[in-house]
């Protein structure tokens, strides 16, 4: 007999809303979930309902596949429900029951949700009494521990340098919680006790959208800059963007392609000292000219004759 939970629920492919194929790594669902997080954000998209659920909609599927035990019921189910569809299933008589852990226990605190947008029907119905947000409950041999709940949350590689807030609604609280400049991908960041809804320690884990411009070692960050061929034979400047603005570098005469310099205090500042910044490492790139007019090759010419 066909559950009655919610006779119209379709199933979530997680899969494809995160773009990934069934196989993919834990680090290729995490990038995955990085680059479409940072562009549907609300963030980013003020005022766009259509960017806020499709944001919704991803956060739902990573909290689903970058979770081992959810992902692996997940998967379980997957199975069970391309079976039933090859089979000639209708998808309103799907039976649930199986999957349904509504009635079980939870260790996610009820209003979680209300943080970080509710989540469908479909994973309600599946994990609702599993843990939400990756929550762990560790008991010593003593006493039991508060349980840790943890939830990601994307910023861009700009927010990272400068720092940013994000603003947690919660019915009629607005929880303004501060990334701290120099968080990296892993930072984890603690909601303030007094504001904290939950029975236990509720942390934002920081995923950070890469910046194609910047290479990031630590602290460090590599970029490349590109000049012509005159400028590294007989010196000059270039401009160099760097994540607080541009600055001029000098380039000595005779300077080699792939040539790095170091520009002292230009990376990201430290987490735990943000006055204090590590560097900015710049190669060289030489561009050639395609072409060369007739003086131009005849002065190559003599050059390599000399």
């Amino acid at each position: 007999m066909a559950s009655t939970y919610n006779e119209d629920m379709d199933y979530k492919d997680y899969y494809q809303i995160l773009g990934v194929n069934r196989n993919a790594s834990e680090e290729d669902i995490r990038k995955a979930f990085r680059k479409l997080a940072m562009k549907h954000h609300p963030d980013k998209n003020p005022g766009n309902k259509q960017a806020e659920e499709r944001f919704k909609e991803i956060n739902e599927a990573y909290e689903v596949l970058s979770d081992a035990q959810k992902r692996a019921r997940y998967d379980q189910l997957g199975e069970s429900y391309s079976r039933w569809q090859q089979s000639g299933g209708n998808p309103g008589n799907f039976n649930w029951d199986p999957w349904t852990t509504r009635t079980t226990g939870t260790a996610r605190p009820e209003n979680l949700d209300d943080l970080f947008g509710s989540f469908s029907d479909f994973f309600y119905t599946i994990f609702g009494g599993m843990p939400t947000g990756t929550a762990t409950r560790t008991r010593s041999t003593r006493t039991a521990r508060r349980p840790v709940y943890e939830h990601p949350v994307a910023i861009s590689f700009q927010e990272a340098y400068q720092g940013c807030e994000r603003i947690i609604q919660m019915e009629n609280q607005r929880i303004q919680v501060k990334i701290p400049a120099g968080a990296r991908t892993g930072t984890k960041v603690r909601v303030p006790a007094g504001s904290n809804p939950t029975s236990g320690d509720l942390y934002l884990v920081i995923e950070v959208t890469p910046d194609d411009r910047y290479e990031r070692k630590g602290d460090d960050l590599y970029t490349n800059v590109q000049t012509d061929l005159y400028t590294a034979i007989l010196g000059g400047q270039v401009n160099v963007e760097t994540p607080s603005g541009q600055v001029v570098l000098s380039i000595p005469a005779g300077t080699q392609p792939g040539q790095t310099f170091r520009l002292n205090g230009r990376g990201m500042p430290h987490l735990r000292d943000p006055k204090t910044h590590g560097d900015l490492y710049v190669r060289l790139k030489v561009k050639l000219p395609r072409q060369l007019n007739e003086h131009q090759r005849k002065l190559f010419e003599e050059l390599r004759a000399s």
